[in-house]
């Protein structure tokens, strides 16, 4: 039976690490570095790091910053924002990423999910969509870009089609209206991607307790959970999820503390 992942967030603002609430930014919680390393051993199965400055004045410090988390991450790292072109793509693969994520660039330069998946492999791309309620759309959800302030003509239901058609392998699904909540997946929305799509969907936005994740996969019908604020604020977090979802009989990976040997010193660090 297939395990169902549980994947830690990282939005990354001016080189650290902050919350959102409806995709503005709320607090800082500190070093990416430090992050990583907690997740590292708390049995969290991917990690998702997105660039999330309001200008790309801050590419080349993310850069470095993937770059060092490479060196420290030993589960599948993803990577995303202000990815427009295959050379910064390319980039961040050749400095550890596993998987690259798509927003904004995919919906203005559709090509780009064919070009990474031509040249990496389907499985290197994810796009992530963000979704606003709106009865005018036949879907329900309206595709929102640049960290939700754009509207686009799209509907969510005709770009996950899209997408997948285009080459992306995975879609992350994150609703304008959860995001840093607390009132849990956006379970309606999750679950119309998840039913019409071949490939798996990730659950993204508004986790406020561990039955969240449960719900994600439960109800939502996503092949993975993901969450960044609440894995933030108490001991063992991804630990005591993955047994909230093993308790709820949802098939995961290992549970239990990994002993890994983590770098003393960051080559580069935020400050």
């Amino acid at each position: 039976m297939p395990k169902h992942r549980l994947i830690a967030t990282l939005l990354v603002d001016s080189g650290r690490v902050v919350q959102t609430r409806h995709f503005k930014r709320t607090n800082m919680v500190g070093s990416a570095f430090t992050a990583v390393d907690f997740f590292n051993s708390w049995t969290v199965d991917e990690i998702i790091v997105l660039e999330i400055s309001n200008d790309t004045s801050h590419l080349s410090r993310m850069q470095e910053i993937v770059a060092e988390l490479s060196r420290r991450c030993f589960v599948p790292l993803s990577v995303g924002g202000k990815i427009r072109d295959l050379e910064l793509a390319r980039r961040y693969l050749r400095l550890g990423a596993d998987k690259i994520v798509l927003n904004t660039g995919a919906v203005e330069w559709p090509e780009l999910i064919s070009e990474i998946a031509f040249f990496f492999g389907r499985q290197c791309v994810i796009v992530s969509i963000d979704a606003k309620p709106d009865e005018g759309m036949p879907s329900g959800y309206r595709v929102m870009i640049d960290n939700a302030r754009r509207e686009t003509d799209l509907d969510v239901l005709d770009w996950a089609h899209r997408a997948v058609d285009l080459g992306a392998g995975e879609l992350m699904i994150n609703a304008t209206s959860h995001d840093g909540s607390k009132q849990g997946y956006d379970l309606a929305l999750t679950n119309k991607v998840s039913t019409s799509v071949p490939v798996p969907v990730i659950a993204m936005g508004g986790v406020g307790k561990l039955s969240d994740f449960v719900d994600g996969i439960k109800r939502g019908g996503a092949d993975a959970v993901a969450a960044g604020n609440i894995l933030h604020y108490f001991e063992h977090s991804t630990k005591k999820a993955k047994e909230a979802m093993a308790a709820a009989g949802v098939p995961v990976r290992h549970i239990g503390f990994y002993k890994v040997a983590m770098p003393r010193r960051p080559k580069y660090r935020p400050f």
